[in-house]
């Protein structure tokens, strides 16, 4: 059994946003705040052993929500390198698991992360618990610390998505998956966040 007071939080928050176009897609506004701090202020009463986030630059203040905040500058740098980088931290930390989640996913809830330990209950510290919605598995993802080391190994994406489809999934609606990785995105994600304007509202509604 995997305990959340033993796990640490893993925050991928170093992509390049290439997709996104000029910006930093983190620091965008949704409901009056960074969409990078969506996740960790969902997480922040979460008892983890520690939360750790992995940045390029930008100015969304992690430290300020409890986060040890680590670099990956690195021009070639890719998600499976910054999930090295927080592996290997929390190792350092004597972690039972890690907690993988993405800092462009805003709708991610914490009832789903429970649920993801709720589904490790069985699993020993091999576990591997991916999200999925129904059609591919995808972070947040939880590894017990015998996955470290394959963790570790992995360059580029490929191992990743190999190591997570061969785990456990939790499927959860992918309206809750959604990541931001274009303009696009981010306005869909605004849409259905925000609630109608009151003069959408029928006649004596309001």
């Amino acid at each position: 059994m995997i305990a959340v007071e033993t796990t640490v939080l893993v925050l991928l928050a170093a992509g390049k946003s290439e997709r996104f176009g000029s910006g930093n897609k983190l620091e965008q506004s949704v409901l009056g705040r960074a969409l990078g701090l969506h996740v960790a202020l969902t997480l922040e009463d979460m008892p983890f052993l520690a939360r750790i986030a992995i940045v390029a630059d930008g100015a969304v203040d992690y430290a300020a929500h409890g986060f040890r905040v680590l670099h990956n500058a690195a021009s070639d740098r890719d998600m499976a390198s910054s999930v090295r980088i927080g592996v290997e931290c929390a190792r350092a930390r004597g972690a039972a698991a890690v907690l993988i989640a993405l800092a462009d996913m805003p709708r991610i809830t914490a009832a789903h992360i429970y649920r993801l330990f709720d589904a490790a209950a069985d699993l020993d510290d091999a576990a591997v618990v991916a999200s999925s919605d129904g059609v591919a598995p995808c972070p947040p993802v939880l590894l017990g610390r015998e996955r470290f080391a394959d963790v570790l190994a992995i360059r580029g994406d490929r191992g990743a998505r190999d190591l997570i489809g061969a785990g456990r999934h939790v499927i959860v609606d992918a309206a809750e998956l959604i990541d931001v990785d274009t303009r696009e995105d981010l306005e869909r994600v605004r849409a259905a966040v925000h609630p109608p304007e009151l003069s959408a509202w029928p006649t004596g509604v309001r």
